[in-house]
């Protein structure tokens, strides 16, 4: 993991998603890469011409320049190596295009604009990025890089790939567990069993538990969250959408729910 790409953007959430990619960045000598997208998204009835969008994109780029001008000297003082790109564009097509050379992804579990809720911009790079994203909560102070660690399994593909890329992490942390949720399946979904998880990391000299939990009448959701706190999780790693993503926007799911309520930060690959 040596190339780290962190979503640059003012809001409540990246003072600890900095500090996370900071810990990151320290821990495996890696490069970040801070993508500052600038948007000024505004649409006035009878604005044929785009007049108003025009006046408005200067503003849009000194207020981005204030940001960048507030944050640099902080990062000339870490011991990192980093660079800052600043680009107009809406956030979700410059974070994957920049994503694609990538180790990882790190971004925040809250809109960093608009309503409250999970993000809108963590879901879609889950889906369409290249590279594994770190969705980070509000509130985190940094990211313990050799505490234990919660993948949760359900024998799917997506579970499957979020293992697979979170191998540098779990190479360092100090207990890794794997997290089965039973509830039914539909008979025609492949599943692999725990075990083939667990020889999996083996082969990578990772040791690991095994941990079936019931779901019973809670949610998916609510037992990962439990089982992550029980063990006094620093980042839980899951799957991202094993169902069509429209079924998730429409219906809830694991995934959202676990961006909505994050409590600590969670590696997702799809």
């Amino acid at each position: 993991m040596r190339s780290l790409l962190l979503h640059a953007h003012r809001d409540a959430n990246f003072e600890s998603r900095l500090q996370v990619a900071l810990d990151l960045a320290r821990a495996y000598d890696a490069h970040l890469t801070c993508v500052q997208p600038i948007t000024f998204d505004v649409v006035m009835p009878g604005d044929f011409y785009g007049i108003y969008p025009a006046e408005l994109a200067p503003v849009a780029r000194a207020d981005a320049e204030e940001f960048r001008n507030e944050i640099e000297p902080r990062l000339a003082v870490e011991q990192v190596r980093w660079d800052w790109v600043d680009e107009f564009g809406l956030p979700e097509k410059r974070l994957l295009h920049h994503a694609a050379l990538a180790d990882l992804a790190i971004v925040g579990a809250s809109s960093p604009d608009g309503p409250r809720g999970p993000s809108a911009l963590a879901g879609l790079l889950a889906v369409h990025c290249k590279a594994p994203v770190l969705v980070v909560p509000d509130g985190a102070k940094g990211l313990a890089i050799d505490g234990p660690a919660v993948v949760a399994w359900d024998g799917s593909l997506e579970s499957s790939q979020a293992l697979r890329a979170a191998l540098p992490l779990l190479a360092r942390a100090s207990k890794v567990s794997l997290v089965s949720v039973t509830e039914p399946h539909p008979e025609d979904e492949p599943e692999l069993p725990a075990l083939s998880g667990a020889e999996y990391l083996a082969r990578h000299g990772i040791d690991c538990e095994l941990v079936e939990l019931p779901k019973g009448t809670r949610k998916v959701s609510e037992v990962l969250r439990e089982a992550a706190r029980a063990r006094g999780a620093s980042y839980l790693v899951m799957g991202a959408y094993g169902v069509p993503r429209v079924v998730e926007t429409l219906f809830g799911g694991v995934t959202r729910s676990m961006l909505r309520d994050a409590d600590v930060p969670i590696l997702l690959a799809h």
